[in-house]
């Protein structure tokens, strides 16, 4: 399924349509792959469903921390948003020290991952995979596989 978003809120209103259709697993985390060039949108794209999911601290790209956690409210599907970056990584064995493999056991968790082409021998079949493209209008292209 692909999506033209003309406009930032037309890209916000699809990422927050894109959330609610979301449910937690009933074994593992939800990941959720984001792949696209530089400025393609990912971002930004994580920080509309940060908003969706109720997240009121401001939302970054963890490129050079790699991980950001963010709790959610009660009453959520999913109990903590994971934001990873992948995108200075070499391999999935790089992904080992923010303790990856315990962050997939847990139900209540959304991991949103950003450049998964870098680690893609650490990933599991994700939930959903995005991928973004800026077009020279403005607009952006979101692609579900």
């Amino acid at each position: 399924m692909e999506k033209i978003a003309t406009t930032l809120a037309e890209f916000e209103t699809e990422a927050a349509r894109f959330t609610k259709s979301l449910a937690p697993r009933k074994e593992g985390a939800t990941l959720v792959t984001l792949s696209g060039e530089l400025g393609a949108g990912k971002t930004a794209f994580v920080k509309a469903v940060a908003r969706t999911l109720g997240v009121e601290e401001i939302v970054n790209s963890p490129t050079f921390v790699l991980e950001k956690i963010y709790l959610l409210p009660k009453g959520e599907a999913f109990t903590r948003l994971i934001h990873i970056d992948a995108y200075r990584l070499e391999t999935g064995a790089d992904l080992a020290p923010l303790g990856f493999d315990e962050l997939l056991q847990n139900p209540g968790t959304l991991i949103l991952l950003e450049w998964p082409e870098k680690v893609a021998d650490a990933l599991s079949v994700p939930a959903a995979r995005i991928s973004l493209t800026a077009r020279a209008d403005g607009s952006r292209i979101i692609s579900y596989g």
